[in-house]
């Protein structure tokens, strides 16, 4: 199995590390390419539009600013950098050792800045979307798009593909035809109507990603699989699972539907 994850928009900033070494993060592949946008966004942030340009508000100035140092910042596993919802339901950071294991062997986080890291990868807190357009590299999912097919099309190859990724990361990379991808899907039932949720939708897929790391069954390797082991979670929270046709790209929607 193949988990994709989006990066949280909220990051902690290790507080003391080790700088980040480039070739020392998984997928080396990428290592030109993250060098280049590491270079670019630095100097992007130094400028005094530099907000703007990173499409953030006023309020996240100092994270911008942080974005100037980057590459000589404090690092941490990524496991313990992304927070927010949906780090907080999967618990990433609070694995065992042997959960841990099989968390880098198959959770990979895709980010605008590094393409895509595991959990154990140690970087630095950042501010960059992969919506970015950012000057000296271009619009940021086609730029990483061509590198990280190289990376992730023979990984993805006869396996599982769960991808749990937002709008704007699913651009920079799609699984290549014939592979066995589906994508994650969070609805409420209200009064037997759907509606497509946001904040929840997050923590869904938390609980969903630490359920497939921590159950003692093997992780799954089909797409039934997969929604067998999600119907384990159905109770008051979440009250019914649906696995859908291939459709576009042959790519199957596991629909969670919570209360």
């Amino acid at each position: 199995m193949l988990l994709l994850l989006p990066p949280s928009e909220g990051k902690t900033a290790p507080r003391r590390g080790a700088a980040v070494d480039l070739d020392g993060l998984s997928s080396p592949g990428l290592t030109p390419l993250r060098r280049k946008v590491l270079d670019a966004l630095a100097e992007v942030s130094a400028r005094s539009d530099a907000a703007t340009v990173l499409g953030v508000g006023a309020s996240l100035e100092a994270e911008v600013a942080r974005n100037v140092q980057l590459s000589t910042a404090p690092t941490a596993p990524a496991a313990r950098v992304y927070t927010g919802v949906l780090y907080a339901a999967a618990g990433l950071d609070r694995l065992t050792a042997a959960q841990r294991r099989r968390a880098h062997e198959s959770v990979r986080v895709v980010s605008g800045l590094w393409g895509v890291v595991a959990p154990g990868d140690a970087i630095p807190a950042y501010r960059l979307s992969m919506g970015t357009d950012l000057p000296g590299v271009g619009p940021l999912a086609a730029a990483w798009r061509d590198a990280l097919a190289a990376e992730l099309d023979p990984r993805a190859q006869g396996d599982l593909v769960v991808d749990a990724r937002s709008a704007a990361y699913l651009a920079a990379w799609h699984p290549p035809r014939g592979t066995a991808w589906v994508t994650v899907r969070v609805e409420r039932d209200t009064d037997g109507v759907r509606q497509v949720v946001s904040h929840h939708a997050k923590h869904t897929r938390g609980v969903l990603t630490r359920h497939l790391l921590t159950r003692r069954a093997r992780l799954p390797r089909t797409a039934d699989e997969l929604a067998r082991a999600a119907r384990e979670l159905v109770g008051p929270e979440l009250v019914d699972v649906e696995l859908g046709p291939a459709v576009s790209r042959g790519a199957r929607t596991l629909t969670l539907v919570v209360a």
